[in-house]
């Protein structure tokens, strides 16, 4: 048995939704409670497939976690112990590669195997390799990956490419680092400011947050503390994604326009104008879902990219909302070879998009969308697909929705709540 979405497409939706805490700074958050010497109490946590994994993991190694409200989740890693994570639970989610930092520099050596998560193309580790080489660490790659530091130093470090979780993990080995630590060429997405923060709060010394150069004062003690995650931008987007598509009016409360800039430029393109009124978006119905050319005429173009980009994760997103706008875009992914590979299931359903190659797809909107028996392929696509359903007409069965659960917390529940016809069942 496993659970599946049924689907009544058609239906417009109205309400008001929140985000729920983001899911790329709860998992590094709950690595980092390793370096802590006290009690975390995390306010936000979204209740999600990953963040229970990345749970079990912590209490594999003896940490002690329990939630104490719907979204508030107390750790203490005080009773943590050496040793190697559980393999077959690293295997879930590739956040289990944020577990090299903290337990180096707490206990000296670890053994990782290979990350597991969506695939979505060739996700390298690269970039913590090299990073945590340069901090004082020794590592032997073969069928896992073996950490080994006497002693943690701070270090100059250019990060060969803008990895997050390669960041992340530079950035906790620093903090217990001996000495300054200067990284260059640093992610800068949301979640990585809000690791930083975490730390902040338990005592780290960290400059340059929001920038791509972090200069770390290593070593200190780090105590317990509270912190509250902050919201998801990627599920904004994705209910913008979704009021758009479904031609819905929706107001999306608790956001952070900072983090939102680039994906509201980006929605702009495809004809699609939320409103920021402070910290809520609304999302009107009628919006004009008319793509817009480049200047001269030109198709228009959109395409992701590190952090300030337009967001990566929404690139399957926004690849369905153009499936309902009036023009031609090419949507134009870079960051990963194979996060297009899910159009066929949307041509299934009557979209017209050309997949030009791994990493460009051209739409031509708007296309009437036919229900359909489709899969979830990873957490991204699987919510774009979700949406199709929505705007499809007739009745779609969704299958591997534990995908999509393991980033969306009950998205089922909270869209029934704004009017959609969705039944989760086991089959």
């Amino acid at each position: 048995m496993a659970p599946i979405f049924v689907v009544e497409g058609g239906h417009r939706l109205s309400g008001t939704v929140r985000p729920a805490g983001n899911k790329n700074a709860a998992l590094p958050i709950l690595a980092a409670t390793l370096l802590a010497d006290g009690p975390c109490v995390l306010d936000n946590m979204p209740r999600i497939r990953d963040v229970e994994t990345m749970v079990e993991l912590l209490a594999s190694l003896g940490v002690t976690a329990a939630w104490e409200g719907e979204h508030t989740l107390a750790v203490d890693a005080r009773g943590a112990r050496g040793g190697d994570p559980d393999p077959a639970l690293c295997r879930r989610i590739r956040a289990s590669v944020l577990l090299a930092g903290p337990l180096l520099a707490r206990f000296g050596r670890v053994r990782l195997p290979p990350p597991g998560g969506d695939v979505i193309g060739r996700r390298r580790i690269d970039t913590h390799l090299l990073a945590l080489e340069r901090l004082g660490a020794r590592i032997e790659v073969g069928a896992s990956y073996d950490f080994e530091a006497r002693a943690l130093t701070g270090a100059e470090v250019f990060l060969d490419e803008a990895s997050v979780t390669g960041t992340e993990n530079a950035l906790m080995a620093a903090v217990a680092a001996k000495g300054t630590t200067v990284l260059r060429n640093a992610a800068s997405e949301p979640h990585v400011q809000d690791l930083a923060r975490f730390l902040g709060v338990l005592g780290a010394h960290i400059e340059g947050v929001g920038t791509n150069t972090l200069t770390i004062e290593g070593g200190r003690t780090l105590s317990g503390g509270r912190y509250a995650i902050g919201p998801d931008h990627i599920e904004v987007g994705s209910f913008v994604g979704l009021a758009a598509v479904t031609n819905s009016a929706i107001t999306i409360e608790g956001v952070r326009p900072e983090d939102l800039r680039a994906a509201l430029l980006g929605f702009e393109r495809l004809g699609v104008a939320p409103r920021l009124d402070g910290g809520r978006l609304v999302v009107a119905a009628g919006q004009a879902r008319r793509i817009r050319d480049d200047l001269g005429g030109h198709v228009s173009k959109l395409e992701d990219g590190p952090w300030p980009a337009f967001p990566a994760d929404l690139m399957s997103i926004a690849l369905v909302t153009a499936t309902q706008c009036e023009g031609l875009i090419l949507l134009f992914e870079k960051m990963f070879e194979s996060r297009l590979f899910f159009v066929d299931k949307l041509i299934g359903m009557g979209a017209r998009i050309v997949l030009c190659d791994p990493h460009r797809a051209v739409v031509a909107g708007p296309s009437p969308l036919r229900a359909g028996a489709v899969e979830s392929p990873d957490i991204r696509a699987g919510m774009a697909i979700l949406l199709a359903a929505l705007a499809a007409e007739g009745t779609s069965t969704i299958h591997n929705v534990g995908q999509i659960e393991r980033g969306y917390e009950r998205i089922h529940e909270r869209l029934s709540a704004l009017g959609a016809v969705i039944r989760r069942e086991e089959r």
